[in-house]
């Protein structure tokens, strides 16, 4: 791969144009990486909810022509001037937040907040000249959150990718780089339920039954599902979920619900909905004295959390993460050896497989709610 070092490389890129229009397929232009930069040859990309969002153009600043796509795994084919740590040929896995190694954040063991890498959607440009890597014939095509992996080849940040094992299959662990590693952080880093405890899961998507998976492998006795879909219960069940609560069900709040249900309160909760009300009530069915609520799902920007100040006078506590607290440089690694080791399955969450040719039908299974992820294979 390295003869293409130093040199333009031309291949496809599934182009978003306009907002909420589907991708075409174009040729793209793709530069050599520059100082910290490097050039990835992808290989399998799968679709997250945060890409539908910022192709829909909801809420936030539209960024037209751009390539999203943010979950992967792929190859390096070269590196950049500075770029000692990864080399042509090594296994890794993109990641829309990065780990710089030399800033406050990444110094700290509980911080994975990188200073000059955290997620920026709004930034289509890469960070060494403010120039994207990107063009059609002349005309520039922005990144997205610094990955932009629908593309055969694609440009990153040295400190935005995380090398792995090459043994592991990049069509399994490619899912890692984003929604799946952000909900079982949640659980085995922040919410850190004991062998043996309760926890409650608000919100059944992949990012709250990855929280699920981390509450099983973390051996907890009863695994509470909350969803206003009474049909993912089935389904959750395969990832540890244990019973399952609709709110519409009942004519009481559902914290209540759930204090009922287990004796005075959940050991711990995980909320993946983004919804404020589903917060709220993910930190008031904690138990008082030892209950943990975490948040992860990203809320409305009007929206604003209230509680009784009692509830955290009675030693209940509320904590938020960003992708899992995982330094991704640092601890993805270790992730891909879980599921290497047979701790972790990811199989269950794939559900769906397109060729590159067919990204569109990724976005359509997304917008129908039909399954969980769709692995897009680069190469056909």
């Amino acid at each position: 791969m390295s003869s293409t070092a130093g040199q333009v490389i031309r291949c496809r890129a599934a182009v978003a144009w306009e907002a909420g229009k589907p991708l075409v397929l174009e040729e793209v232009e793709v530069a050599p990486p520059q100082a910290m930069e490097v050039r990835l040859k992808i290989l399998f990309t799968s679709l997250c909810h945060t890409d539908v969002y910022f192709w829909e153009a909801k809420g936030q600043t539209p960024l037209f022509p751009r390539i999203f796509g943010h979950e992967a795994g792929g190859i390096v084919e070269s590196v950049g001037e500075g770029v000692t740590d990864l080399k042509p040929g090594d296994h890794v896995l993109p990641v829309f937040t990065g780990e710089c190694k030399e800033c406050r954040h990444c110094k700290s063991e509980e911080s994975n907040m990188c200073d000059l890498l955290r997620i920026n959607t709004d930034r289509g440009v890469m960070l060494n000249d403010g120039k994207s890597r990107f063009s059609i014939r002349g005309q520039p095509i922005y990144h997205f959150v610094g990955t932009s992996t629908f593309s055969e080849y694609t440009v990153a940040h040295v400190g935005s990718v995380a090398k792995i094992n090459p043994a592991a299959p990049l069509d399994k662990v490619c899912v890692l780089s984003c929604g799946i590693s952000t909900g079982l952080g949640a659980t085995l880093n922040v919410a850190k339920p004991k062998k043996g405890s309760t926890v409650a899961i608000f919100g059944l998507g992949a990012v709250g039954l990855a929280a699920a998976e981390g509450a099983r492998i973390a051996g907890a006795s009863r695994i509470i599902g909350v969803d206003l879909n009474s049909k993912r219960f089935d389904e959750a069940k395969k990832f540890g979920i244990t019973e399952f609560v609709n709110p519409k069900d009942h004519e009481k709040p559902v914290q209540e619900v759930i204090a009922e249900m287990t004796g005075g309160g959940v050991d711990r909760s995980v909320e993946c909905t983004g919804n404020i009300n589903a917060m709220i009530s993910a930190f008031e069915c904690v138990h008082d004295g030892w209950g943990v609520a975490v948040l992860v799902g990203v809320p409305n920007k009007d929206d604003a959390f209230k509680t009784h100040p009692v509830n955290l006078l009675n030693e209940r506590t509320l904590k938020g993460t960003f992708f899992g607290n995982y330094k991704p440089r640092s601890d993805l690694p270790s992730v891909v050896e879980k599921y290497m080791n047979k701790e972790l399955e990811l199989e269950k969450f794939i559900t769906h497989s397109v060729p590159f040719s067919e990204i569109n039908k990724a976005f359509e299974y997304m917008l129908q709610g039909d399954g969980l992820r769709c692995i897009i294979r680069m190469d056909a």
